[in-house]
């Protein structure tokens, strides 16, 4: 942890792609610490057949191309999601592409899937599934190229491929950096690739569907039905955002892309709320937006959530950074009286106090 703090000030004055490589390096040196002691003290989750020692996941864009897993898994994740990963290798968008707005304690990025491709995605899975166990479930999330792109078959392909390797899978319908992508949640071609995948891939592990917040509230009931009749697990809620809120701030608070961290914690958090309503206990829900305290993980548990993930944060602080939110999570159950996150799950829908 020493390390740690004393190499974050200096990876922040670095151009934050190159400083986001450096920590992958560091990581797979095995710079990630350790943080797993204590974790099922009344922060244990069971949701989608699956035991969580804890309910905090690093969502996909760190590790893009499935290097660090165990690493992510030994600092003390309850959960690691690598991705997204893409059938065929990409560069991305052009550079300058990644932002910080410390100010705001937030990230604009338009990256546009940049990754190595299924290929070599699969070899590093297959690697550290030959290895000793890994200490927290492992979830790949899925998209499609920019160009060439053929959603039912290829998201249909990923699956197959991964399913065998994979703990959990998420199709990434939300990124904002992708042409056409965000069209993929409206009902007809959802239900074409969600057709795709059952036929492709009829025995596969838990399948969730990532969701924009920019999404209208009035179209949220149509989805959580088309899920639902499709058999998909649960849902992620939620991607970045394209929206801008009022009163952002930083000298680049005007570039393109999707906006992460603090500024999207409540539009995800009353869509959280919004969604659990709707699906009415018929899925799993992951909390995703905006999370920097153990104050607010529980806020997205009480709004429905069974899990959260982040990434902003993680970004910010480090490895560092587990340790504290499960130490503040601990607090915030406490002072709200709820001894297992099981109590704490939904209790702001009844209450109606989602913030």
């Amino acid at each position: 942890m020493m390390l740690q703090s004393l190499a974050l000030p200096a990876l922040r004055r670095l151009d934050p792609e190159r400083a986001h490589r450096l920590a992958l390096d560091a990581l797979s040196l095995g710079f990630g610490g350790r943080g797993r002691a204590g974790d099922d003290d009344g922060l244990g989750v069971t949701a989608m057949g699956l035991s969580f020692a804890n309910p905090i996941g690093i969502a996909a864009g760190f590790d893009k191309d499935c290097r660090v897993p165990r690493a992510l898994a030994r600092a003390g994740f309850g959960f690691v999601e690598a991705g997204t990963v893409t059938p065929l290798p990409q560069a991305g968008n052009p550079r300058p592409r990644l932002f910080r707005l410390p100010e705001e304690g937030a990230v604009i990025n338009r990256m546009g899937f940049n990754n190595q491709g299924a290929d070599r995605f699969l070899a590093r899975l297959r690697r550290l599934r030959a290895g000793p166990a890994l200490a927290a479930p492992f979830g790949a999330n899925l998209g499609i190229n920019k160009e060439g792109a053929d959603p039912p078959r290829d998201y249909a392909a990923l699956v197959r491929a991964m399913a065998p390797l994979s703990d959990y899978l998420v199709i990434n319908l939300s990124s904002p950096n992708t042409p056409g992508l965000r069209a993929l949640q409206q009902v007809e071609p959802m239900c074409a690739l969600l057709s795709a995948i059952a036929d492709a891939a009829p025995s596969r592990p838990p399948l969730l569907v990532k969701l924009a917040p920019d999404l209208e509230d009035a179209s949220l009931e149509a989805i959580v039905e088309t899920v639902v009749a499709a058999g998909v697990d649960g849902l992620i809620v939620s991607n970045t955002l394209l929206a801008r809120p009022p009163g952002l701030s930083g000298r680049h608070a005007g570039e393109a892309g999707g906006l992460s961290g603090r500024p999207l914690r409540a539009r995800s958090t009353a869509m959280l709320a919004h969604v659990a309503r709707l699906a009415a206990g018929r899925l799993v829900l992951v909390g995703c937006g905006g999370i920097e305290t153990g104050a607010d993980i529980l806020d997205k548990i009480r709004a429905g959530a069974d899990l959260v993930q982040l990434y902003t944060r993680f970004s910010i602080e480090g490895p560092a950074l587990l340790p504290r939110l499960k130490r503040e999570l601990r607090a915030a159950m406490r002072a709200a009286g709820h001894a297992t996150l099981a109590d704490a799950r939904g209790a702001a829908l009844a209450e109606r106090t989602v913030r």
